[in-house]
């Protein structure tokens, strides 16, 4: 499995949005930070339903795409739509390159082997700082990352 080119790709996207001033490949252990922020990780990672071969498994890996922004942001009417500006251009990259640069077969934008592409909004407390999240759920299908051998 190439992770990290997967990785990679998740987080060019991420870069080229324009939007985030921080761009993490992995859940921040401290608070990001001021202006807008992008966690990107693995969330879980198994076989897809009804996806894979009769030599080989193939892989849903679902990433975490976490956009955060502190709660003291001024004016306060403006947190969530920055968060949902933020959330549509990657929401639109991922639609528009669908196999993330020939990366994987396909992201898994509308659940056909789970949970579809989604967001949820939320609030996360760290190092006594509290931060308006969005979470993306990016599910990815890749082929044949584990050969069926005994």
């Amino acid at each position: 499995m190439d992770t990290a080119s997967i990785l990679d790709q998740i987080v060019s996207h991420a870069l080229a949005s324009g939007w985030f001033e921080r761009v993490n490949q992995h859940e921040p252990k401290s608070a990001p930070g001021n202006g807008l922020s992008c966690g990107v990780w693995l969330e879980s990672l198994g076989p897809p339903r009804g996806g894979s071969g009769l030599s080989a498994t193939s892989g849903r890996l679902v990433f975490s795409v976490r956009l955060y922004t502190s709660m003291l942001m001024e004016p306060a009417d403006a947190i969530d739509p920055l968060l949902i500006n933020a959330c549509d251009a990657l929401l639109t990259a991922y639609s528009g390159d669908f196999e993330l640069g020939a990366t994987v077969r396909a992201i898994d934008l509308l659940g056909m082997s789970g949970d579809p592409l989604s967001a949820r909004a939320g609030y996360l407390g760290q190092d006594n700082k509290l931060y308006r999240v969005l979470t993306i759920t990016l599910p990815l299908i890749v082929n044949d990352l584990w050969a069926q051998v005994a």
